[in-house]
């Protein structure tokens, strides 16, 4: 089953489709498919491990926030 959201990005690239394919190629992917489908599933690792670091961030500023002397 293909990704619609890689086959779009694909078709997009006019230009930069032939560079996209030799760096997927030295990267040693198959297929260009197999490259941005890579590029989308990393991006989509960072936001949610930036979005789960700004959640324990905020909670930890909460928990600190909730004390009510500054001795510990």
């Amino acid at each position: 089953m293909k990704n619609l959201k890689v086959t779009k990005i694909i078709e997009n690239l006019n230009n930069r489709r032939p560079y996209e394919e030799i760096r997927a190629a030295k990267l040693g992917f198959t297929s260009l498919y197999e490259y941005i489908e890579n590029k989308v599933l990393q991006k989509q690792f960072v936001v949610e491990n930036s979005e789960k670091l700004k959640n324990e961030i905020a909670s930890n500023e909460s928990q600190t926030k909730s004390k009510s002397c500054n001795c510990c």
